[in-house]
């Protein structure tokens, strides 16, 4: 679904009218700008991304109706309708087959992990 027919069934939920949750559900599918796939629910499709969302638009908004509407209805009703269920990031990333190049493969010199080490003991001394 785009964000238009999410915020048509938000309105069909809770009333109101589209732009009152299009912005919402705008914000869900923004990764389609990097790569147009299922995939890019991968970024805020889960139960992460809904507690993102209500740090980004508040814990409630109050539609045209005047209903105030908790975000995070709308946030898993947002993510129930694309992938069926609420997933968790872990969900997600148990997908992803690891790489070599995730892993850090360079070594630190010597030197310079001495001085990290001992600027660690420093502020944890303080």
């Amino acid at each position: 679904m785009n964000p238009y027919h999410h915020a048509l069934s938000s309105v069909a939920r809770y009333g109101g009218k589209v732009e009152d949750y299009i912005e919402i559900h705008h914000w869900f599918d923004l990764s389609k700008r990097s790569w147009a796939d299922p995939r890019h629910r991968a970024l805020r499709h889960h139960t992460e991304g809904i507690y993102d969302c209500e740090e980004k638009f508040g814990y409630a908004i109050q539609n045209s109706d005047g209903r105030t509407v908790p975000t995070r209805y709308i946030g898993e009703d947002h993510v129930r309708e694309d992938l069926g269920f609420l997933p968790t990031m872990k969900d997600w990333f148990d997908k992803i087959k690891m790489e070599k190049w995730m892993l850090m493969t360079q070594q630190v010199p010597a030197d310079v992990h001495a001085q990290l080490m001992e600027n660690k003991a420093v502020k944890l001394r303080k």
